[in-house]
């Protein structure tokens, strides 16, 4: 959801009928965004597959990942703002391995992330306690990491970056929270179906317990149009975010200032914002990894803001290949953005299918066949490497800078690229 200042200040330019110019995006095609001119460079994709064995449990773990950076009409330059990491075998331990997105906000939101997401795994792979106690090491890394991003060089005064991380250690996922990033996991039930199962609560004033620790730390929580005088200040029954129809959600605001105006109550970096409460502290989940879980999904905030956790557990059980997953949520994310609004945001998703986890029988579960299962009904929608280290923004986006090559191949060709052996046209 972001800053104040990175929602609300986008418009198209108008036509000449007075209707707002909409991008061309083909419509999303459902295994992918098409691109029908060279209008589109914010559109472009990468995606990759890799296999990680975890040998203490006999699991495997077989993930894909797309990056797409966000359209947005007054800033067609504007760099992606969200990274991602994953590392295989922390401190050459197969049976560690570590997922992350981190979704950047504010002017210097892509530094703020680039510096978090090199940073976090670096000063959890030195803690030696990380194997024995991932909750201590997480405690510690990130208080660590958003200190060093003060005394950085990076201007983190009104930036920052949330970061929604899992640990697999072993038959034990550890997932680490702060901001409004997601983890999901997938659990077949007795019926066949597929439930989503939350693994983090979004950190946002719309929890109760948010809401009142920031304003115990002197925060105004206040909607846009509260601020603006539009609506009483007064009224301060927020419900759930899923029932924001008005796409103005509470926001953090200093009490004599229209600032920051985050819609999130954690976040690493924000200086001027942790003087009213928004802290870096990690809400940490543990799950024990069972056989009736499939798969499990970490994303940004681009990907939830109109689609549930349910909604894009079904998404990923239709398909096999957890490629085609992610183009297929990414094209449902950018489709619902710019229905809604007129602009998308960036889009981070990874995939993570579990497999080879031996039942009490002894029989290999946990794999995805594409349409094998039920799929559970929808919530109401707000409208193979080794020694692996992958990470990545704006590398996964080129810009006009990149060479005439290069972009003339984006332009002839869809915004999924290196589609799966599955993959066909629709």
């Amino acid at each position: 959801m972001g800053c104040v200042y990175g929602k609300c200040c986008c418009t198209y330019k108008t036509s000449s009928d007075g209707e707002a110019d909409p991008p061309s995006n083909g419509g999303g095609r459902r295994r992918g965004i098409n691109r029908t001119d060279g209008r589109d460079h914010h559109v472009l994709t990468e995606d990759v597959i890799g296999t990680i064995d975890v040998p203490s449990c006999h699991l495997r773990l077989r993930y894909a990942f797309l990056t797409q950076r966000g359209f947005y009409p007054d800033s067609p330059e504007r760099e992606n703002q969200d990274c991602f990491c994953i590392k295989s075998h922390i401190n050459d331990d197969p049976n560690l391995h570590f997922f992350g997105v981190f979704d950047g906000h504010g002017q210097f939101g892509a530094q703020c992330a680039q510096f978090v997401e090199k940073r976090l795994i670096e000063v959890l792979s030195g803690d030696h306690s990380l194997a024995d106690d991932p909750v201590k090491a997480y405690n510690s890394a990130f208080l660590r990491v958003n200190s060093e991003l003060h005394e950085s060089e990076v201007d983190d005064s009104m930036s920052g970056t949330t970061a929604i991380t899992a640990i697999v250690s072993g038959d034990t996922l550890f997932v680490a929270n702060v901001g409004d990033s997601r983890a999901v996991i997938a659990v077949r039930n007795e019926g066949g179906g597929v439930i989503a199962e939350d693994l983090s609560s979004d950190q946002t004033p719309f929890r109760k317990d948010e809401y009142e620790r920031v304003r115990m730390c002197g925060a105004r929580v206040l909607s846009v149009d509260q601020v603006e005088g539009i609506k009483d200040p007064n009224i301060q029954h927020w419900g759930n975010e899923e029932s924001d129809d008005e796409g103005d959600p509470p926001r953090l605001w200093v009490q004599n200032g229209m600032y920051p105006g985050t819609a999130f109550t954690r976040s690493v970096g924000d200086s001027a914002a942790e003087a009213i409460g928004v802290i870096a502290v990690p809400e940490v989940r543990v799950v024990k990894i069972l056989p009736d879980h499939l798969f499990f999904v970490v994303a940004s905030d681009g990907v939830f803001e109109f689609l549930s956790s349910q909604t894009v557990v079904n998404m990923v059980a239709e398909f096999s290949d957890p490629r085609d997953a992610c183009s297929a949520i990414a094209a449902e994310s950018y489709r619902l953005w710019l229905e809604h609004e007129n602009r998308t945001d960036d889009i981070t998703i990874i995939i993570v299918h579990i497999q080879d986890l031996p039942s009490s029988g002894g029989r290999a579960i946990g794999r995805i066949s594409g349409n094998n299962f039920k799929t559970s009904p929808l919530k109401a929608e707000k409208g193979s490497a080794e020694r692996t280290i992958f990470s990545g923004s704006e590398i996964h986006s080129p810009r006009r800078g990149s060479s005439s090559e290069l972009q003339s191949a984006v332009d002839r060709s869809p915004a999924r690229v290196a589609p799966s052996p599955t993959h066909r046209s629709s």
